[in-house]
């Protein structure tokens, strides 16, 4: 089974939950943990950013990645958000068994 990390920034406590819960719920992920204060700098428009965010690290199988990108991209308040995806390499097989279990639909 490949096992991916997500990435997502949000930019407030309510938009995280909300995404988080849902994906956990529909069983899309079996943990998304939520990293408050993540301060991003990025270009918009040719103007530099600064922004506080908070960062989601969705953990799921890689077959779930396209639902949660939709899922996300309807819940999600930018028009461009961050949802990027980083294949793990190594992880205990009982983490896996877990994740397999807690992302079976």
């Amino acid at each position: 089974m490949d096992i991916i990390v997500i990435y997502c920034t949000v930019p407030d406590k309510k938009t995280a939950e909300k995404i988080a819960k849902v994906l956990v719920k529909e069983k899309l992920a079996a943990c998304v943990s939520v990293v408050d204060k993540v301060q991003s700098f990025f270009s918009w428009d040719g103007n530099l950013c600064d922004e506080k965010e908070l960062l989601l690290m969705i953990k799921t199988k890689r077959t779930n990645f396209d639902k949660i990108r939709f899922l996300i991209e309807e819940q999600h308040p930018y028009n461009v958000p961050e949802i990027i995806a980083i294949p793990v390499v190594n992880c205990s097989e009982e983490y896996m068994r877990w994740l397999a279990h807690e992302t079976d639909v």
